[in-house]
């Protein structure tokens, strides 16, 4: 089994931290209270994207009729998993998670609880290994049918953007007509103290996340028809009724493959 080292701060930590999760360890809440000294706004851009990621599986199942997702870059279980909301409103849903971090791993029973009518899977596979993510994927859903494949906060760890982009489009490119991309990710030309902290936060030897300009988050969705109102800041994509939403710098969208 796979030592897991609580003295040094890990980024699924942190953000299951700033997410309000009880999976991290007191050097990730330091980790964590010291960005939000530089930057307080990383948690709404948190929690802002879990959000998202909610209303977007909802579209999903009640509006575009989806029952089966790939959940590439899962990270540490929180509240509302992909599974969870699926399954709340479809409970026939079935979820493929994919992620290759020991940490969340050792959590992977927790999102493998499905509805008796549901099914859920994890496996512990690389983002950069597209063909096995597909191949393992076939075990549990039925890729002849329309899949959503969601990519939140996880294309920002891709060192190159046509690296990035040409991971989603060989992970699309196995996906039938009717399947849908979900992306989220930090993003640059919206909150310029954000680009700051981040930035700061890369050059301390961390695994380093990427923001990138919106135009390139567009282009994940190339060939895609893209779902209303596309590719915005996340708490401005649909969201609840009564809720008055603010611009961060976080964008995503969700986009149907012809």
């Amino acid at each position: 089994m796979t030592k897991i080292d609580t003295s040094v701060p890990h980024s699924a930590r942190i953000w299951n931290y700033w997410l309000g999760g009880k999976d991290n360890y007191p050097v990730d809440e330091a980790a964590g209270d010291a960005y939000t000294d530089v930057f307080p706004g990383i948690v709404t851009i948190a929690r802002s994207s879990r959000a998202f990621l909610g209303r977007s599986i909802r579209h999903l199942v009640q509006e575009a009729g989806v029952r089966q997702f790939l959940d590439v870059g899962t990270g540490l279980p929180t509240v509302d998993n992909t599974h969870e909301v699926a399954q709340r409103y479809a409970p026939d849903a079935r979820i493929v998670y994919v992620d290759n971090d020991p940490l969340v791993l050792a959590h992977a029973r927790a999102l493998l609880y499905s509805s008796p009518e549901g099914r859920t899977a994890y496996e512990d596979l690389n983002l950069y290994d597209p063909e096995s993510i597909l191949e393992a994927a076939g075990r549990t859903l039925d890729l002849t049918r329309p899949t959503a494949l969601i990519l939140s906060g996880i294309l920002g760890h891709v060192d190159g953007y046509d690296r990035a982009r040409d991971l989603v489009r060989a992970l699309l490119a196995c996906l039938p007509s009717g399947s849908y991309l979900s992306v989220n990710d930090g993003s640059r030309g919206t909150d310029p103290v954000y680009e700051a902290a981040q930035d700061a936060y890369n050059e301390t030897g961390a695994v380093p996340y990427f923001l990138r300009p919106i135009e390139q988050i567009e282009g994940y969705f190339e060939g895609l028809e893209l779902v209303d109102p596309g590719v915005v800041s996340v708490p401005l994509w649909r969201p609840e009724p009564g809720t008055d939403p603010v611009p961060i710098g976080q964008h995503g969208g969700l986009g149907r493959k012809p």
